[in-house]
């Protein structure tokens, strides 16, 4: 494995890493919004609400990304990292600098 494999594995880890913990961090925004209306107000109750809404969201987006990276670092094991999966080109090297888990070239995308 070359150097630049290497490189890219080291940047997918860390940034598959990061997802991870980021995840695990906003567990207390994803818990489930209490119903006590004498401890919480109803406008209190319904910011908590929104809050674990997005925290629920941002982290189906980062198990998203997660699951991307670990397609790519497959790719990586299998030999075919840097290729196209829908047409088999070449992805160009500009965009999997920008997005090193991108699985598809800029005119299949």
């Amino acid at each position: 494995m070359g150097t630049d494999a290497e490189n890219v594995r080291e940047r997918l880890t860390a940034l598959k890493a990061e997802l991870l913990e980021l995840s695990r961090s906003g567990r207390e925004d994803r818990r489930p919004v209490e119903l006590d209306q004498q401890s919480v107000g109803r406008l209190s109750r319904q910011d908590s609400l929104q809050v674990q809404a997005m925290a629920q969201a941002a982290d189906v987006r980062r198990l998203q990304e997660v699951r991307r990276i670990d397609a790519a670092l497959q790719r990586l094991d299998d030999g075919e990292y840097g290729w196209c999966t829908e047409c088999g080109e070449a992805i160009e090297a500009r965009r999997l600098e920008i997005d090193p888990a991108s699985p598809r070239c800029a005119g299949c995308a």
